[in-house]
Parts: structure tokens; sequence; C-alpha cells
């Protein structure tokens, strides 16, 4: 037997092992844009949780700055308690099925000391939901345009809160597809790390283009297998 033969053989096994390991089914989505071709597939997949991982950081930065923009609003309201502020718990919503804000808040603050404890422990969504039009009044009217000093003027208030909302939607998509190690190739991927850039811009563009020096997002985009 030849090493080149005996490398293909070696080769066809590990692919079989590896996509017994990983799961036919899961691997069926990887198989359909790879035209059947395993191998690409597995390429395809590496690819996938390869580019997922450059993603944590960009994530990672538009989360933190955002949920602390969001507190910041919420301190100058409330004051620096405002997790304990009985004012704030009042005006959370009280849905009967779904995301529970208010719960939420009382699992994140039971326990925690401090304000900067808090953050932290409160979900993602939870932050996006301080952006809907129920918070105009109090929190965005008064001060979407201090707390997101980029943003501009040529769009309402209202409209400019939402298109954090919707850019906050696209986002969360992301990250959840990413925390459940989901396939994310088929998505806009370059659009994504648009509109994280564009949100972390709004609070600080010179964040924003430290981003831009650091992530490695684009460079994989340009690498996909298939």
């Amino acid at each position: 037997m030849s090493q080149t033969t005996s490398a293909t053989g070696d080769a066809v096994k590990t692919s079989t092992a590896v996509r017994q390991a990983l799961s036919v089914a899961r691997m069926t989505t990887y198989d359909a844009a790879a035209s059947g071709d395993s191998g690409l597939a597995l390429d395809l997949y590496r690819w996938n949780a390869e580019v997922s991982g450059a993603f944590m950081t960009p994530l990672h930065i538009c989360e933190v700055a955002t949920r602390n923009a969001v507190s910041e609003v919420l301190e100058g309201l409330y004051g620096p308690q405002w997790p304990w502020s009985r004012g704030f718990e009042q005006s959370l919503p009280r849905p009967s099925r779904g995301y529970k804000p208010l719960q939420d808040l009382l699992n994140a603050r039971r326990g925690q000391p401090t304000l900067g404890k808090v953050i932290p422990e409160l979900k993602f969504v939870f932050w996006q939901k301080m952006f809907t039009g129920r918070n105009d009044a109090r929190l965005w009217i008064p001060a979407l345009r201090h707390t997101f000093p980029n943003i501009g003027t040529t769009q309402s208030v209202r409209q400019q809160r939402h298109g954090i909302y919707d850019d906050l939607e696209q986002i969360r998509k992301l990250r959840n597809r990413i925390a459940h190690h989901e396939p994310i190739f088929s998505r806009d991927l370059a659009q994504d790390l648009a509109v994280i850039s564009k949100l972390l811009g709004l609070r600080s563009s010179e964040s924003e283009l430290w981003l831009g020096q650091i992530e490695t997002v684009t460079g994989l985009l340009s690498n996909r297998p298939c």
C-alpha cells in the first residue's frame, strides 16, 4: 500500500469518525452547503466554529457598552442603586407569558451587594427590552442623544430608539445561535458585524475604531471554504 493510499484512508477514517461524533443529523446542513462533499462539509463546520468564536469579541464589547449605557440612564433617573429601586420595579412590565423582566431583575440582584455585580447577571434581552416604546417618555426622549452622542438628529428620538431595538434583536439572534453552536454561515455575517460596530459607534466612535483594529471576523469572512 502506497503512502498516498494510506494517507487517504486515514483521512476518510478520521472524517467518518468526526462526522459520527458530531452526528449525522447535525452535519446535514453543512453537507447541503457543500453539495454532498463530506470533506468540504467538515471544512465548513470548522470555519463556522472559527467565525463564531471570532464574533465573541465584538459581541462582548458591544453588549458591555450597551448595558452600561442603559445603566447610566437608569442611574440618572432612579439613583445608583436602581436595581433595588421600587419605582424602577414598578416601571417594568408584568407579562403573563414569555420573558419576565421583573423576575429577571429579582433573580439578578439576589445575593448581590453592588450594582456592578447585578449588571452582568441580567440577560441580554433585559437590556434590549429597555428600548421599547413604553420607555420613551421616561428614558429615551430625555436621554437618548446624550447617552448615544453619535446618533445624529436626522430621525426622531422614537425612530432612533426603535432602530437600536432592531439592531439589538439582530445581535441577540446571532448571539443565541453562536451560544447554542448552531450554523451561522448562511447569515450575512459582514452585515452582522457592521450592525455591531455601528451600535458601538453610537456610544463611542473611539471604541468603534478600536474594535475595527482588533476584530478577526473580517479576515475569516474571506476564507470561507464554500
